[in-house]
This record gives C-alpha cells, structure tokens and sequence, in this order.
C-alpha cells in the first residue's frame, strides 16, 4: 500500500538520516555508561553527551551547562511546575493561557488540586494574549506565568519579549513550552528573560524519548530541587542512567537545524503561502490566526459545510493530517485552542491541522492541493 503524504509534522518528525546515522554506533559500539569514570567506554559516552549538550546550546544560544537532559517536553514541564510549588511549601499562584498542550494543563489540573491558585488568560481571534491582562493578574504569591513560545495548533508565536519584560518587573519566572519552536525558528537565550524552557528532540527531526530542559541560572535550579533520586546525573538533579543514543541524535538534529534553519524558513513559508492560497480560492475555507505572527509551516483550516472528522477520513487514504494535538486527537470534542479563539463547536470540529516539514516536497503539496480540493468539492455534492 502506498504511504500517504505526511502533513502533520507538528505532531512529529521523521528522524533526520543523518540524525540516524550518528546514532547507530551509540548502541552497539560506543555502549559505554557516561557515569561509568574509569574506562575509555564510559569516557567516549561521557564525551558524547557532552558534545551534544553543546549542539543544542548553540542552536538557542545559551550556555552548556543550563541544559539537562529529560525524556521529553512533558517531564519537562511537569518538573518545572511540579517543582516550583513543592519546593514553595505547596502554596503559590500560577498564570497560564487557555491554549496550551494538555501537558501544561493537566499538570496545573493536578497541582490546583493539591493547593495551587490558577489564572487562565484568555486570547484573541489570533491565539494572542492581552500583554494588560498579564501584568494585572500577577499577585504577591504569583510563581510564574507558563505559555508556549508557539502554538502547537495554530501556529500563533507569542511576543516573550514582550512578556519578559513583565515577568521581570514583577520578580516572577517565566516559563516557556517551546515544543514548536526550538529548531523551526531563531532563538537567542543569551537576551532572554526566560527562566526554564521545555523543548523535545522528535518535534525538530531527532528520536523519540528524549528532551530538554533549560534552566537560566543555578539559582533557578534550587528553586525546581531534585527530580528524580538515585544517583548523580545532570548534577544529581535527574538520576537514572543517561540515553546516549538518543542524546546524541538529540545535538545532532540540533546541528542540522542550526545549519539549515534560514532556509529551511524560506521554503517552508513559500510552500505553506502557496498551500493557503490554493485552497483560499474555495468557498469556506478560513484560515486560523492567517494575520497573526506564526511558525512557517502550519496552517489550520476549516471547512465550512464540511465535516471534519468525515474529511480526516476521506483523505487518510492519501494524506496524514489532524485536527490537532496528538495528544488530544484520543478524545472526539472541539479543539480546546480553537474554542478559546472563538470558534463554534462546528467549526472548530471542521478544522484540520496541516504542518509541513523538512522532507515536504514541491509535488507532495500540489498533489495534496487536488486531493484536498475533490475531496471537499465532493463532499459538499454529497451532503443529503
């Protein structure tokens, strides 16, 4: 059976052959332990990871050692936040948006159940918040403000610049889900007001299982405290024994989007312009956040008169997309984001997520234009 065309690259990437490449020796040749101190095995290890760490820091421009090493965004984001309001005493007051990824939402879920006081800022038609309404929901007891550097459905990039000089006005931390963006768009973290940063190596074409977290400054660190216990690695703040092959893919795809990021934007935003375009020339179609500032390669459409999930399924055949986040995609309701932007129930069940990626050709868009254009004028024929 032929493979469809892959057009959901925010939910993941394909591993990048070079990325691959790199890690193959790690699990049969280069095996050593990097804790392992007193033989060449754990030292080539332990070199590797720390050749790695500094791949990645050169793509956000920050220092080697406010890295460490986790499984993902998720845990990430969990230790952050998790570690923020245990090591307060249980006591504390977050702010966040209404259109994170469940990762954030959830764990807020759970610590407002234990004691946390939440804030949840509304946005705007284009996934953007009120920079008025921030500054006056901080409180003494207010920890931190958490949203996303891009939105995983919309594609929306929020001003952190803007938003860090708020938090520093006010003395809390910011703290930023940047799943979308560490790879796709520039980042310099040398200027930055941002205090902890969650990113993941599968969402920029490196393996799955392993992740990011950035940590401004050592203070910072004792403000999380210790994650997980039994052993020393990441300076005793994450114990268990270290992924070398995935680290290694890790600061190898970080290599390849330092070294292929300026153009890599510019295809990507002509291919993703063009796409809209075409499809802009059918009757119902709105593009979500089309003015706002957004990642170069997603677009979120809807189809008026159309049935989402009868699309999705009409064109699985021939093309991977969704409606969103994968980690929602389980539980049949309107996205969350596209509610918060004001859309309808219907329309927001009518929305489809296409991302373009590295490995998106100029053919694979205009074949998925035709297939998308009969699939939709066939569709509004056959409404009884």
């Amino acid at each position: 059976m032929k493979r469809p065309i892959y057009l959901d690259y925010c939910a993941t990437t394909p591993c990048d052959p070079e990325v691959v490449k790199m890690m193959m020796p790690y699990f049969s040749h280069h095996f050593g332990n990097p804790s392992s101190n007193d033989h060449l095995l754990g030292w080539e290890s332990k070199e590797a990871v720390e050749v790695a760490r500094q791949q990645l820091a050169t793509l956000i421009n920050c220092k080697p050692k406010d890295l460490v090493f986790t499984s993902g965004a998720t845990e990430s984001i969990n230790w952050i936040l998790k570690g923020l309001f245990f090591n307060n005493g249980r006591k504390g007051h977050f702010i966040t948006t209404k259109i994170e990824h469940s990762a954030v939402l959830d764990t807020m879920a759970f610590l407002q159940e234990q004691g946390a006081e939440l804030t949840f800022l509304k946005v705007d038609q284009n996934g953007q918040i009120s920079l008025d309404d921030l500054e006056s929901s901080i409180q003494d007891n207010t920890l931190g403000f958490v949203c996303m550097y891009a939105n995983n459905e919309i594609g929306t990039i929020l001003p952190i610049d803007k938003i860090g000089e708020i938090t520093v006005k006010h003395n809390i931390d910011l703290i930023c889900d940047a799943t979308q963006a560490v790879g796709k768009i520039p980042m310099d973290l040398s200027s930055s007001s941002i205090a902890y940063m969650a990113f993941s190596a599968h969402k920029m074409y490196g393996p799955k299982g392993i992740g990011g977290l950035y940590i401004a400054n050592s203070d910072l660190k004792s403000k999380l405290g210790i994650f997980l216990h039994g052993g020393k690695q990441e300076g005793s703040l994450r114990s268990g024994t270290m992924n070398v092959p995935g680290i290694v893919g890790f600061g190898k795809a970080a290599a390849l989007c330092h070294q292929y990021m300026e153009l890599e934007l510019e295809q990507l935003r002509s291919l993703r312009d063009h796409f809209e375009l075409k499809l802009g020339e059918l009757s119902g179609v709105t593009i979500q956040a089309f003015n706002a500032k957004r990642l170069p390669h997603v677009s979120n459409i809807s189809f008026s008169g159309v049935e989402g999930e009868r699309l999705i399924l009409t064109l699985s055949k021939y093309l991977a997309v969704s409606r969103g986040s994968a980690c929602s995609s389980i539980i049949h309701r309107p996205s969350h984001v596209l509610k918060a932007i004001g859309m309808s129930d219907e329309d927001a069940l009518n929305a489809i997520r296409f991302s373009l990626g590295r490995f998106t050709t100029k053919e694979e868009v205009k074949t998925a234009l035709k297939v998308i254009r009969d699939t939709v004028l066939d569709l509004k024929l056959n409404i009884v």
